[in-house]
């Protein structure tokens, strides 16, 4: 199995788009209704399907934080600063992440971007 990705809504139609083109399975939070929702369901909503978050939201590094304190599983999440990465090196990165670990090893897992 490889790892699918689940977009919070503040990611670049055109990251999706790049994804997509390269054969990245990805959903959107807009595209699966919870754009509006708040960061602790969208990565409960995330994890339900079986999808790694890709998020530059910082307040979802808390909140993952908070989960490996406590136990809570969930599928892992990927975390990019947003003045840090380009969409061209986040497609590319996340290509790399889609190819080289399955799904298990994201688990309950926070992993940053850019890699380089």
């Amino acid at each position: 199995m490889t790892i699918r990705l689940y977009m919070d809504q503040h990611i670049r139609a055109e990251v999706t788009e790049g994804l997509r083109r390269r054969g990245v399975d990805v959903v959107t939070a807009f595209e699966d209704g919870t754009a509006d929702w708040d960061d602790e369901r969208l990565l409960d909503r995330a994890t339900h399907l079986g999808r790694l978050l890709f998020s530059q939201d910082r307040d979802l590094l808390v909140i993952a934080s908070h989960w490996q304190s406590i136990g809570r599983e969930f599928a892992g999440l990927v975390y990019a600063r947003q003045r840090e990465i380009s969409d061209g090196q986040a497609i590319h990165d996340l290509v790399l992440l889609t190819e080289v670990y399955e799904p298990g090893d994201m688990h309950n897992r926070v992993e940053y971007l850019p890699y380089s």
